[in-house]
C-alpha cells in the first residue's frame, strides 16, 4: 500500500508545472473606478435607446390651453429604423419635434402615430441610422412586487432613473374618457415621468410612465407594453389602429363624488358641449342602463361605436333630463397625416 502511494505522488510531482497554475507573465487589467458604472444593469441596456423629446404645439389649440404648447418628455426607441415610443399626451397638436439622443445629438422628429384610446404615440427620427433600439418585453406576466426601473431623461438631457417594484397592477380610469383595464402602477414615482421606459429587471420595456398619482409618496402609472406590441406595425403605416372599431367620444368630463358620477367639465371641442349638459349633472343611465361609477360609465358608452347617438339621463336639482349627444371619433380632432 506504501509502495502504491509513492508511485502515485511521484507520478503527480512529474506533471509539468504550467497545468498546475504557474504565474503569467501577463498582468491582469483591473478597471478604475471611474470607468465602472453605477447604473444597475436593467438601466444600462435600456439607456442607449431613450430619447428627449421637445415639442412645439400649435398655439390656440385646445390641448395646448390645457397642456401648454412647449412641452417636454421621454420616449424610448423601439425599432433600429428611427422609431420612437411615448406617450400621446406629449404630440397633440405637434407642429415641431426635436429628439436628442444620449450621445448629445439632436435631430428633428415627427409624429407617425396616434393611439389615444392608450394613451401612446409614435415619432420617427430623422437621420441616419441604424438607432440603439430597446428590447420590448412581455408585461402580461408583471405582477405586483416585481423589481423595475423608470428611465427617462430631464431637460438637460441628464439620465433620469428611478429604481424600484411594482405597486400595483389594476384597472385605471380618468376623468378625460380615458380608461385602461390594466395599468402597471410602480413605486416609487420618477421626478421625469411622461415617456420614461418602465423596465424589468433584464432591462426589457414593459411600460410607458405616463401619470404621476396620488399624494406624496406619489406613484407612477405606467401602460403596459402589452398595449402597443400587436398594433405597432398598424400605428407606423396606418397612423392609427384602423382595424379596431373607432370609439364613441363625447368630451363629457366626470368625477366620482359620495352622491355619483358628476359632471366636472366639457371639453370645448367635444359634442357634449354644445349637447346642453352643465357642470353638476349627476349621469344616472347611459342609453337605458343604470351606471354608478366611471368605470360603468365608460363600458356602456364604448359599447357602441363612434357616430351613433348616446342618450344620457342626467339628475340636476330634483328633475331628471335625457340628453341625447351625436358621438364623434376623436381620432379626427388630431390628424397625424
Amino acid at each position: 500500500m506504501r509502495r502504491a502511494v509513492t508511485s502515485v505522488l511521484a507520478l503527480f510531482l512529474s506533471l509539468p508545472t504550467l497545468t498546475l497554475g504557474a504565474p503569467s507573465s501577463v498582468q491582469e487589467r483591473r478597471l478604475h473606478p471611474g470607468e465602472v458604472s453605477a447604473l444597475p444593469s436593467f438601466v444600462r441596456r435600456v439607456e442607449p435607446a431613450v430619447v428627449a423629446l421637445r415639442v412645439r404645439n400649435a398655439e390656440g389649440a385646445t390641448s395646448s390651453a390645457r397642456l401648454g404648447s412647449r412641452r417636454f418628455g421621454s420616449g424610448v426607441i423601439f425599432d433600429q429604423r428611427g422609431y420612437v415610443l411615448t406617450v400621446s399626451y406629449l404630440l397633440l397638436d405637434a407642429v415641431k419635434i426635436e429628439a436628442r439622443g444620449r450621445d448629445g445629438r439632436a435631430v428633428p422628429a415627427r409624429v407617425v402615430g396616434l393611439d389615444l384610446d392608450a394613451g401612446l404615440g409614435v415619432v420617427k427620427l430623422e437621420g441616419d441610422g441604424p438607432w440603439p433600439a430597446a428590447t420590448l418585453g412581455d408585461s402580461s406576466v408583471v405582477v405586483p412586487g416585481a423589481r423595475t426601473g423608470t428611465v427617462g431623461v430631464d431637460e438637460d438631457n441628464d439620465l433620469v432613473q428611478v429604481s424600484g417594484a411594482v405597486h400595483a397592477v389594476r384597472r385605471f380610469s380618468a376623468y378625460w374618457e380615458y380608461m385602461l383595464d390594466r395599468a402597471i402602477i410602480v413605486a416609487p414615482a420618477s421626478p421625469q415621468w411622461g415617456g420614461s421606459a418602465v423596465v424589468n429587471e433584464r432591462g426589457e420595456v414593459v411600460g410607458i410612465a405616463s401619470l404621476r398619482l396620488g399624494d406624496p409618496p406619489h406613484v407612477n402609472l405606467a401602460i403596459p407594453i402589452e398595449k402597443f406590441v400587436p398594433v405597432k406595425d398598424e400605428l407606423i403605416t396606418s397612423g392609427r389602429i384602423a382595424s379596431r372599431p373607432p370609439r364613441p367620444w363625447l368630451g363629457l368630463y366626470t368625477v366620482k363624488l359620495p352622491e355619483g358620477l358628476v359632471v366636472s367639465e366639457l371639453s370645448p371641442v367635444g359634442p357634449a358641449s354644445r349637447a346642453g349638459f352643465r357642470q353638476g349633472d349627476r349621469i344616472l343611465r347611459v342609453n337605458g342602463v343604470a351606471i354608478a361609477s366611471q368605470e360603468e360609465f365608460y363600458e356602456q358608452l364604448w359599447s357602441r361605436r363612434a357616430g351613433d347617438l348616446i342618450e344620457l339621463a342626467v339628475q340636476r336639482d330634483s328633475q331628471v333630463h335625457i340628453i341625447a349627444v351625436p358621438s364623434v371619433d376623436r381620432h379626427r380632432l388630431y390628424p397625424v397625416r
